[in-house]
């Protein structure tokens, strides 16, 4: 009887099963813990370290190319000197932008005296039909010269056909010269057996030049030569 006593086990209450359940962990399940907590931040390393030889690989491909391109390139290459630019020949320009100046100097000079020359050329084309129509009246009365009003008419046509040279104007002499279109305007073209052929043989309307220009064309007729 009294061996079984002892033998049996207390029977615990219910506050030491609480305080048994909340006693803390054995120690090597709190070193396993640890253990498995450091895993995760090991594998992290490694993959910033795979990362970063991965970006650090095209850099080091790139000095590797530039080293080789270095090794290949020729020593005469990087001794050679910079060649300094051509200067440009000051005197050869210098002599061109005269000679241009002059030119140019003489070109306005010229100009300026062409636009003195034939400032009046329109006032002058102007009056030559008024010494048209002086000429035709003392060709009509040849037979009267002695007639003071025709000796007056000459004296007009004189005093005008002097004051048109003292501008530069002179009249056109076309009569038994050579038909020339630059000059002449053919009104017709008539045989005669006294002129030769192309020759002007009878004129219109007398032609003008202004200081040695042509100022109105002279019309004229042509011979044909002789007629068959």
């Amino acid at each position: 009887m009294d061996t079984d006593k002892e033998t049996k086990p207390e029977a615990k209450t219910p506050e030491a099963e609480a305080v048994e359940n909340a006693a803390p962990a054995q120690p090597e399940d709190t070193h396993a813990a640890d253990q498995n907590a450091a895993k995760p931040a090991e594998g992290t390393q490694a993959e910033a370290e795979g990362a970063k030889s991965a970006e650090d690989k095209p850099a080091e491909d790139k000095q590797t190319e530039d080293n080789t391109a270095t090794e290949d390139r020729p020593a005469e290459e990087e001794d050679k000197p910079a060649e300094a630019p051509a200067q440009p020949d000051w005197k050869d320009r210098y002599a061109r932008a005269m000679a241009d100046f002059d030119n140019f100097r003489k070109r306005t000079a010229r100009d300026r005296e062409d636009l003195v020359k034939f400032a009046a050329s329109d006032v002058i084309k102007a009056m030559l039909p008024t010494v048209d129509n002086l000429s035709l009246a003392l060709e009509k009365a040849k037979d009267r010269a002695d007639d003071p009003f025709v000796a007056g008419v000459k004296l007009v046509y004189d005093g005008l056909v002097k004051a048109l040279a003292d501008q530069g104007a002179t009249p056109l002499d076309s009569v038994g010269e050579p038909f020339d279109a630059n000059f002449h305007d053919a009104l017709a073209q008539l045989p005669s057996p006294d002129v030769e052929e192309g020759v002007v043989m009878n004129e219109v309307k007398r032609g003008w030049l202004l200081h040695g220009k042509l100022l109105r064309p002279a019309q004229v007729v042509v011979s044909a030569g002789k007629g068959a």
